[in-house]
């Protein structure tokens, strides 16, 4: 069963979108957005903060308790998720998982101890990756896209698993928000080295775009914002386009 996530982006409690990670619009009420999205018919929410990493503010636990009151799906919370304080204040604010990036990266033990206390089916590691020409692979970014790791992103998907994670949100810094096209190379190979749960993100453009993910790479779920916010494809509509195609997806 496939299953189709919305990705609400916040910053100052806005939803807010970009490009390439940066030139970033507000667009409104996540709280909105999240019922709306679940009403429709959505598998699951993702709901990240994309400047806790950099700026350090406090987790916005009352943003994400308004979500979870209108929702009946299951919410991932990420962004600037640094330490198993942090994953509990969001678990308690009624979040199903977690979605950390930059912490596990500088701190892999995070991932350990985070499945061991709160098990792995809540640990999601947000894995952001850009291809780099001059080494010819693909690296891990940290700092909301902003700095490049020395991490080969293979051998980094593998780590999380090892260490105990519960699923990956892998997230193509050089196709988000082109809406071109999800990075199939990369997740085709991605979903060949592990088997927990992976969920694609980056470059969705149309339903056509989901049809060629489930059908040419293994990932479990494809996540999208733009599309979504504005309108342009409706989530019941994607998922009778895929279903025509043979793909299994939950259809209320």
């Amino acid at each position: 069963m496939k299953k189709i996530i919305p990705c609400l982006d916040t910053r100052d409690g806005k939803l807010v979108k970009g490009v390439n990670f940066v030139n970033v619009k507000e667009l409104g009420d996540p709280v909105e957005f999240a019922e709306q999205y679940d009403q429709e018919g959505a598998d699951g929410l993702v709901v990240l903060d994309i400047t806790k990493t950099l700026d350090g503010h406090e987790l916005r636990t009352q943003m994400i308790e308004a979500i979870v009151a209108k929702i009946s799906i299951p919410l991932t919370v990420g962004g600037g998720i640094a330490s198993l304080n942090d994953i509990e204040a969001v678990l308690k604010a009624g979040a199903s998982g977690v979605g950390i990036n930059s912490a596990a990266v500088k701190n892999p033990d995070l991932i350990n101890q985070a499945s061991e206390a709160f098990g792995s089916e809540a640990i999601t590691i947000a894995v952001d990756v850009a291809y780099d020409d001059e080494q010819d692979d693909y690296f891990v970014y940290t700092q909301a896209g902003q700095h490049q790791e020395p991490v080969p992103a293979f051998e980094w998907i593998q780590e999380c698993q090892h260490r105990g994670a519960g699923g990956l949100l892998i997230t193509s810094i050089d196709h988000d928000g082109v809406r071109g096209g999800f990075d199939i190379p990369f997740l085709k190979q991605a979903a060949e080295l592990v088997d927990i749960p992976i969920i694609a993100s980056g470059g969705a453009g149309n339903s056509q775009h989901f049809i060629d993910l489930f059908k040419e790479t293994a990932v479990d779920a494809g996540l999208a914002a733009s599309i979504f916010h504005q309108g342009e494809v409706m989530i019941k509509e994607l998922k009778e386009a895929i279903s025509v195609e043979g793909i299994e997806v939950d259809i209320d």
